[in-house]
């Protein structure tokens, strides 16, 4: 364990958290001891995008991300309010077009889309958008209603 406290914005809100192992994920993080459960965790190796969040406006792996790694870091998980534009048209896309069914995958899918709108300045490709979320795995959709949800995204009026 280390006492030097990880600087972290988490949402807005800065956090000092003490006593972080130098392996611990940022992923751990956020669910255990900042409580922010909406960052899922699927395969803890980086392969089904269930733990993105996004750091400094990228999105992120939560799962092969140290927390150590990201002091001073502005982190933003699903949990963010509308203060964050492309997470807030991410996520109306998605209730819009019904993509989602257990849930699960949904926030991973949301932060990597608004990660890719943060990166182009709100405008983005219906290729781009359909490749960024390609990292992301559902079990559950058949991926149709996510793919209208991209392109709502990709053709939406900015």
């Amino acid at each position: 364990m280390t006492d030097a406290a990880v600087p972290l914005t988490v949402n807005g809100h800065a956090h000092s958290v003490r006593d972080v192992p130098g392996p611990e994920r940022l992923l751990d993080t956020l669910r255990w001891r900042l409580g922010l459960k909406g960052t899922k965790e699927g395969c803890r190796s980086g392969a089904c995008g269930a733990c993105v969040v996004l750091v400094d406006g990228r999105a992120t792996l939560s799962c092969l991300t140290l927390t150590h790694d990201v002091p001073g870091a502005q982190i933003t998980t699903i949990e963010v309010g509308p203060e964050d534009a492309a997470v807030a048209r991410v996520r109306a896309a998605f209730a819009q077009e019904g993509a989602l069914q257990c849930g699960y995958c949904t926030p991973g899918f949301v932060l990597t889309l608004a990660g890719l709108l943060h990166e182009r300045g709100r405008r983005a490709a219906r290729e781009e958008l359909l490749e960024a979320a390609g990292g992301n795995l559902c079990r559950c959709t058949g991926y149709a209603a996510i793919v209208r949800a991209v392109e709502r995204l990709a053709t939406e009026d900015r």
